[in-house]
C-alpha cells in the first residue's frame, strides 16, 4: 500500500490477522460470525447466524458460564470483557483455543445484552513443559495470583465437606493442573479417604484403613508432617517400592502428596496425582503448599458445621414429636424449619396429644429465644403440657399449669419472668378437637389466633379468647373458647416465624400467608410445603416486606382438616369444587363485651367478596346491635352463627345470635329521647326476614340478607 492510498477495509484486515468479527444481542437469541469467526468455531467459512444454543454447542460448558459473568462485570465496570474460550467439536474434543474481547451494553427498556468482539486464535502450552509453567501464558486465568484468590474464595464458600471436595477437584491449576485427587484423614493410627476424584468408584479400597506405618506417601506426609514430591514413576518405585504396584494401576506420571494442617497439628494428607511429568519447581511447590493450607481450613470449617448440623438436628428431631396415628375423618400436617445463622435449635415447637375418648389435643407454641436454652425449656415444657392433658384437664387448666410449672422452671434455670438476668417466656396455643363433631375448645397464652379456611376457600382468622405468655404470672388464667370445624375446612396454627420472615410485620406477613391459603389446589401434606415456599421458596423473593430488618425464626406450622365436601382427605390429589357453604361462630361473655368488635372483624372477612357493601354494613350493624342487647338486658353469654350459603350473585347471609336468658325481645317504637328499644327496629329495617325462636333453655335471634345479583 503506497502512501495516501485508502486504508483496507477493518474486515480484510481482521482476516489477515486471522481475527474473526461476532456480534451477539440476547434479546434475539442469535449471534452474528463473520468467517473468520465462523472458521474459529469449526464452521465453514462464509458469514452465518447462529442461535445461542447453536453456539454454545461450540463452546465448553465452563467458559460459557464465565462469559456470561464477565459480561455482567464488564457492563458494572464499564470496561471491556476478555475471557479465553475452548472451542469443542463434535464429539467432544478441545480443537482450539479463542480469545474474545468485545465491548458489552446493556439496554435497559429491552433488558437485554449487545456485544460486539474479536475472536482471534491462541496458542495454548503444552501441560507439564517449561512453556507451560510460565507465570501467564500457561495459566486459565494469567496469574497465579488471581487463581489462588479465586480458589480461596470458593474453599472459604464451602459449607460441607462434599461442597470442599468438589471445589478441590474442579480447582483449575495454573500450568500444572492435577487430573487426580485424593484427600486422606485419620483415625486412630489409620488412614482414611475422606474424598476423591479422578478414580473410579472402588479404586481407593486398597488405601483405606491403611497403617500409619505403611510404606505409603500418605502416611508419611502424616507420620512427618512434611511435604512428598515424586516427578516421575521410577522415583516413586525406587523410594516406595513396597506401595508402588498400588499406585502403578492408575498411569499417572507425577505426585505430590501435602500434609493438611491445621493449628500446628496435621490431619490428614493431599494427594494431587498427574498424567504427565510435573519437575515441581519452587513456584510450584508454593502454589500446591497454598492450596493445601487453604484446603486443611475448609475441611477444618466444614467438619465443625457438619458436627454442630448432625448434633442441633438430632437434638431437634428427639424434642419434636410425629403425628401419631391416623384419626378417623381428620387429616394432619405439620412442618418444622429452623432459620437463621449460628445453632439451628429453637424454641418453637408443635405437639399432637391423644386424650380420652378418641378426642386429641394439638399444642404449638414458642419459646423465646434461639439458643440451647430455648430448646431445652421448650423440651421440659412440651413434656409438661403432654402430662397435664394426660391428667384429663381442660385446655384452661392445662395452660393455667404450664405457666405456673414454666415460671418455676425458668426461675430455677436462672431467669424467670421479673428476676434473673434471662427472663424467659413461652407463647402458646393448647386446641382440644373432638373429631366427630368436629368442635374444637381453645386456649391461648399470647400466641396467635388460630385460622381456618373454609370449604370455599374463604380464610378467617378466628378470635379467640387468650391470657399472658406462659411464665410471667404462675396464676394466670386463660379462658376458653369453642370453635366449630365444619366438612372440608381447615385449621391452621403457626408460630410468628411463618409470618414476620423476611421483613414483614404480622399484618402484611398474614396477607401473604393467606394468599397461599385461599388459592393453593392440593391436599394437606402440599399446602404445608406451600407455605413454606411462600415464605423460603422463589417466590417470597417477591413479597417482600416492608421492614429494613429482614428478621429470621424458627417456623412452625400445624394443620389440621376435617375431611369432606372441601376434598382435603390423605387420598385426594386435587381439591374438588369447594361447596358455597361458610359459617363462622363466636362466643361473646358478659365480662368480655370489647369482642363484639372482633365479632364485627370476623363478619367483614366473612363477607369479603359479597357484591353489596351497603348489606355487609347493614349487617355489621345488626351484630353489634343484638350482640349488644343481649349483654345489656340478659346475665348470659352470647353465641354468635354466621351462615353464607349459596353461589356468587345469589348466596343468602344468616345469622343468628343465641343466649340462655328467659325473656322474649318484643318490637316497639321507642320515644325521642328513649335510650333503647331500636335494635329490633333496625332489623325490622335492614333485614329481609328475621325472628325470635324459643331454644328449650333461652332463645335466639336471626335474621337474614339476599344478597343482589349486580353490585
Amino acid at each position: 500500500m503506497r502512501t495516501g492510498e485508502p486504508l483496507p477495509a477493518v474486515g480484510e484486515v481482521l482476516a489477515s490477522l486471522a481475527t474473526g468479527l461476532w456480534h451477539w444481542d440476547t434479546a434475539t437469541g442469535l449471534v452474528t460470525v463473520d468467517a473468520e469467526a465462523a472458521r474459529l468455531l469449526g464452521l465453514p467459512r462464509h458469514e452465518t447466524v447462529l442461535t445461542e444454543a447453536q453456539t454454545r454447542a461450540r463452546l465448553h460448558p465452563v467458559d460459557w458460564n464465565e462469559i456470561t459473568g464477565v459480561i455482567q462485570l464488564a457492563v458494572a465496570e464499564s470496561t471491556l470483557a476478555e475471557v479465553r474460550i475452548r472451542i469443542m467439536d463434535d464429539q467432544g474434543r478441545v480443537v482450539r483455543v479463542v480469545r474474545s474481547r468485545s465491548k458489552p451494553s446493556f439496554d435497559p427498556v429491552r433488558k437485554a445484552y449487545e456485544l460486539i468482539g474479536t475472536l482471534q486464535e491462541v496458542t495454548e502450552p503444552t501441560p507439564g513443559t517449561p512453556a507451560g509453567r510460565t507465570a501467564v501464558t500457561g495459566d486459565w486465568r494469567r496469574s497465579r495470583e488471581a487463581f489462588l484468590l479465586d480458589a480461596g474464595r470458593a474453599l472459604a464458600e464451602a459449607r460441607s465437606t462434599e461442597e470442599v471436595l468438589r471445589v478441590a477437584a474442579a480447582l483449575s491449576m495454573p500450568g500444572f493442573s492435577p487430573d487426580g485427587l485424593a484427600v486422606f484423614g485419620v483415625e486412630g493410627d489409620r488412614l482414611t479417604i475422606i474424598g476423591h476424584h479422578g478414580q473410579q468408584p472402588g479404586d481407593e479400597s486398597p488405601f483405606t484403613q491403611m497403617s500409619l506405618h505403611t510404606d505409603y506417601p500418605a502416611a508419611e506426609v502424616v507420620r512427618t508432617g512434611r511435604a512428598v514430591y515424586l516427578a516421575s514413576p521410577e522415583r516413586y518405585k525406587e523410594r516406595y517400592p513396597l506401595t508402588w504396584p498400588m499406585a502403578a494401576q492408575f498411569g499417572r506420571h507425577s505426585w505430590a502428596f501435602l500434609p493438611l494442617t491445621v493449628a500446628g497439628r496435621t490431619m490428614g494428607a493431599w494427594m494431587a496425582a498427574f498424567a504427565y511429568p510435573v519437575a515441581f519447581t519452587p513456584d510450584e511447590r508454593s502454589v500446591l503448599t497454598t492450596v493445601a493450607r487453604m484446603l486443611a481450613q475448609a475441611l477444618t470449617r466444614a467438619g465443625a458445621a457438619e458436627t454442630q448440623r448432625e448434633l442441633t438436628d438430632g437434638l431437634q428431631r428427639s424434642m419434636l414429636p410425629t403425628l401419631g396415628p391416623e384419626i378417623p375423618g381428620m387429616t394432619l400436617a405439620a412442618r418444622y424449619i429452623p432459620t437463621g445463622g449460628g445453632l439451628q435449635v429453637g424454641g418453637d415447637w408443635y405437639d399432637m396429644i391423644p386424650l380420652p375418648r378418641g378426642r386429641f389435643a394439638l399444642v404449638i407454641g414458642d419459646v423465646q429465644g434461639h439458643d440451647v436454652r430455648a430448646a431445652g425449656l421448650m423440651g421440659q415444657l412440651r413434656i409438661a403440657v403432654r402430662a397435664y392433658a394426660a391428667e384429663g384437664h381442660r385446655p384452661d387448666a392445662v395452660l393455667s399449669r404450664a405457666s405456673g410449672f414454666f415460671h418455676g422452671l425458668a426461675a430455677t434455670d436462672g431467669g424467670g419472668a421479673g428476676t434473673g438476668s434471662d427472663p424467659r417466656f413461652a407463647t402458646c396455643l393448647y386446641i382440644e378437637v373432638d373429631p366427630v363433631t368436629g368442635v374444637l375448645e381453645t386456649a391461648r397464652a399470647g400466641h396467635l389466633d388460630p385460622a381456618i379456611r373454609m370449604a370455599d376457600g374463604t380464610v378467617l382468622v378466628r378470635a379467640t379468647a387468650g391470657g399472658l405468655p406462659l411464665g410471667i404470672d404462675p396464676d394466670a388464667d386463660y379462658p376458653t373458647t369453642r370453635l366449630g370445624l365444619e366438612p372440608g375446612e381447615a385449621l391452621m396454627l403457626c408460630t410468628d416465624g411463618l409470618l414476620e420472615t423476611g421483613g414483614h410485620d404480622l399484618d402484611t406477613g398474614w396477607r401473604r400467608v393467606r394468599k397461599t391459603l385461599e388459592t393453593h389446589e392440593g391436599d394437606l401434606e402440599e399446602l404445608a410445603d406451600a407455605l413454606v415456599q411462600a415464605v423460603h421458596g422463589p417466590s417470597s423473593h417477591h413479597t417482600t416486606g416492608p421492614l429494613a430488618d429482614r428478621r429470621e425464626d424458627d417456623i412452625a406450622v400445624l394443620l389440621l382438616c376435617r375431611q369432606g365436601a372441601g376434598g382435603c382427605g390423605p387420598d385426594t390429589a386435587v381439591v374438588p369444587a369447594r361447596q358455597p357453604v361458610r359459617r363462622s361462630m363466636l362466643t361473646v361473655a358478659q365480662a368480655e363485651p370489647e369482642r363484639i368488635a372482633a365479632a364485627r372483624q370476623q363478619l367483614r372477612e366473612l363477607l369479603h367478596d359479597w357484591t353489596c357493601e351497603d348489606q355487609v354494613d347493614s349487617a355489621v350493624l345488626l351484630v353489634s346491635e343484638t350482640l349488644t342487647n343481649v349483654l345489656v338486658h340478659t346475665d348470659a353469654d352470647a353465641l354468635l352463627v354466621a351462615e353464607v350459603t349459596g353461589a356468587p350473585g345469589e348466596r343468602r347471609l344468616r345469622i343468628e345470635v343465641t343466649d340462655t336468658g328467659d325473656d322474649l325481645p318484643h318490637l316497639r317504637s321507642p320515644g325521642e329521647l328513649a335510650s333503647s328499644g331500636r335494635g329490633l327496629v333496625l332489623i325490622e329495617l335492614l333485614a329481609e326476614t328475621w325472628g325470635v325462636a324459643p331454644r328449650g333453655k333461652g332463645k335466639s335471634i336471626w335474621f337474614e340478607l339476599s344478597e343482589p345479583d349486580t353490585p
